[in-house]
């Protein structure tokens, strides 16, 4: 090959000299990823009553409520990509949403003066009002500031969702979050791509309903 793959692949080049046969196992890696990742979104999706969550969240909407996300690290660009598809959709009505994790003043000055803990919650005191929904994204579950944000959400009157990975950590037995959506995986990667399937899911059902009832 007229161009190494080291950049990419550093551990296999220093053994693997045999390109033909080295993209012929990236070539099958990649196919049992896809297919993981398609097994995973089908049993998640089956495994999950995405229409009583998509009726709660629609009604809210309708009723002139704004949805707050929010995640850390790979899950913020998460929380990102599903505000911009509320607020720009490709088909359907804009809807109110805001990310927690855009504001980088917000948060590193929550971060500094106060702790990295409170950098959702104390944005849900400022901008959470009872009506509204609060989503947070995780793979584990168990991030603190996820947790206290869910708790400040609910104390507040807003509907609380969660999308977690592996056994849905804490989110999924807390009391203060009311939908727990949980894709079952050890993998990082599959579980976000999962995620962002349940979203997808969750805000064409929404628009579903609020066509149905012209709110």
């Amino acid at each position: 090959m007229s161009e190494g793959t080291d950049f990419l692949y550093p551990f296999i080049e220093e053994t693997e000299h045999d390109a033909g046969r080295l993209l012929e196992d990236l070539a099958v890696s990649a196919k049992a990823k896809a297919a993981e990742s398609a097994r995973l979104r089908a049993a998640t999706l089956s495994a999950t009553d995405l229409e009583t969550v998509a009726a709660s969240m629609a009604a809210r909407f309708a009723g002139g409520g704004r949805m707050l996300v929010f995640g850390n690290g790979g899950s913020s660009t998460d929380a990102a990509g599903i505000t911009a598809m509320f607020r720009r959709p490709p088909w359907g009505r804009p809807l109110d949403t805001r990310s927690l994790a855009s504001d980088r003043a917000v948060l590193t000055a929550l971060a500094n003066d106060i702790g990295f803990d409170v950098v959702f919650s104390r944005q849900l005191m400022a901008f959470g009002r009872r009506g509204d929904m609060a989503l947070g994204v995780s793979t584990s579950g168990n991030s603190v500031n996820l947790l206290t944000a869910f708790a400040e959400a609910h104390k507040r009157g807003m509907l609380t969702v969660g999308l977690a990975g592996y056994d849905g950590g804490q989110m999924a037995t807390s009391d203060h979050v009311d939908h727990c959506i949980v894709v079952r995986s050890e993998s990082v990667h599959r579980i976000q791509e999962t995620q962002a399937e349940v979203a997808f899911q969750l805000w064409r059902r929404i628009q579903g309903r609020l066509a149905e009832t012209g709110k």
